[in-house]
């Protein structure tokens, strides 16, 4: 397996990991471990099969297309329309909640050390730093992300390894029914964590960046796809094991969606100072590498829709439309990461789901040969109807 190969991977799973995996201790407590675990495995099955459903299509299309041309070649300005204002939606709103998630944790952090940051000012340098990176090019983006995620997976072992001997096993088995919550207000609580957990795999929008990056090869683009969205599912299922099996789910859902009070929770279970940082480390970098993958697809989609030079005036240009509108929304909106991170579902559902099965469907009857994921009309309708209870779940939230 080549680093371009490992690099893709850490791409796709590090695009995954970051903000969701934070929250869902925070969206899921209230359900119960098993209920969760369960649920968990649910999404990255629906998650799996859209990844390799767009890698089929982004392949009969051409390779290097970007998601605005393939969609334009399959489904028309109409089709391109619904998906641009999807995708920039869910863009738009994940970089939002990675700005809001990242320069929160940049305030406790900094706090310590003396430094007294507001929350606009933490915002602006977390964009200023790690969006920075974004300018150089995937190729470097591919770099920082392989050397960043290989960091958060070597931390991610230690806070496990530390905080799993405090998991009672016994009470995770048998505690399948809600501590927190009973009757409606536990299903409003299951229709909240049904957006949250499809969003912390929407790791979807850097499939056609990585399919140029590989040239098209469909056999590798497959491995990258399955190995980078099972790495998340392995991380998830421990994360969600160690933090509500140490915190237990109701003090985790007292917690009111807070990020920093959750790590300053973790923490608080360390007796080690060193290992209280690797805890504060480890939720940065989940943040960061998930803040990369997708501020990449973002300006690499800008930069197309808008047809810029890949100069430094076209670059900056393109970056400036990347971060400036999520920059905005996060310095007057500090509070909404939670909410925000749910309403990202909707966009992620059209985007990955309905309009992928939209595009099958026209394709295969063209019978254009070519790579084509297992599972044929059967699995189509499945998926798109789990698409549709995921949108309900979500709008039956916001609307109260």
């Amino acid at each position: 397996m080549n680093f371009k190969i490992l690099g893709s991977i850490s791409i796709v799973a590090g695009t995954a990991i970051g903000g969701g995996m934070l929250a869902l201790p925070l969206a899921t407590a209230a359900l119960g471990i098993i209920p969760a675990l369960l649920l968990l495995i649910v999404i990255w099955g629906i998650s799996a099969y859209t990844a390799l459903l767009m890698l089929e299509i982004n392949l009969r299309t051409g390779v290097g297309d970007n998601v605005h041309a393939i969609t334009g070649k399959t489904l028309g300005k109409t089709g391109q329309l619904i998906q641009g204002g999807s995708f920039l939606s869910l863009l738009f709103a994940l970089t939002m909640v990675y700005l809001m998630g990242g320069s929160s944790l940049l305030e406790t952090r900094l706090a310590p050390l003396g430094v007294d940051l507001s929350n606009q000012g933490a915002v602006i340098l977390f964009t200023l730093v790690f969006g920075g990176i974004i300018a150089v090019g995937v190729t470097w983006i591919d770099k920082v992300s392989r050397l960043l995620f290989s960091a958060m997976v070597m931390l991610l072992v230690l806070v496990v390894a530390f905080l799993l001997p405090d998991v009672n096993l016994a009470v995770v088995l048998t505690n399948t029914v809600s501590e927190v919550a009973q009757g409606s207000e536990l299903n409003h609580l299951w229709l909240a964590a049904i957006p949250v957990v499809f969003t912390s795999f929407g790791f979807h929008v850097c499939i056609a960046t990585i399919v140029r990056y590989l040239d098209g090869d469909a056999i590798s683009l497959r491995k990258v796809l399955l190995i980078g969205s099972t790495i998340p599912l392995v991380c998830y299922i421990l994360w969600l094991l160690v933090t509500l099996g140490t915190l237990s789910g109701p003090t985790v859902h007292g917690l009111e969606g807070s990020l920093p009070k959750l790590v300053l929770a973790l923490q608080g279970l360390a007796e080690s100072e060193i290992v209280s940082q690797c805890i504060d480390i480890f939720a940065n970098l989940a943040l960061i590498t998930s803040f990369l993958g997708v501020t990449m697809s973002l300006f690499d989609y800008v930069a197309e829709l808008t047809r810029a030079s890949n100069n430094l005036v076209g670059r900056i240009q393109t970056w400036l439309i990347t971060f400036i509108p999520p920059l905005l929304c996060a310095l007057f909106y500090p509070d909404g990461f939670f909410k925000v991170l749910g309403f990202a579902a909707i966009p992620l559902v059209v985007m990955i789901i309905l309009l992928p099965i939209a595009m099958a469907l026209k394709q295969r009857a063209q019978n254009l040969g070519g790579y084509q994921v297992a599972g044929g009309i059967p699995a189509l309708i499945v998926t798109g109807l789990m698409g549709v209870i995921i949108v309900i779940a979500q709008l039956t939230v916001a609307l109260g």
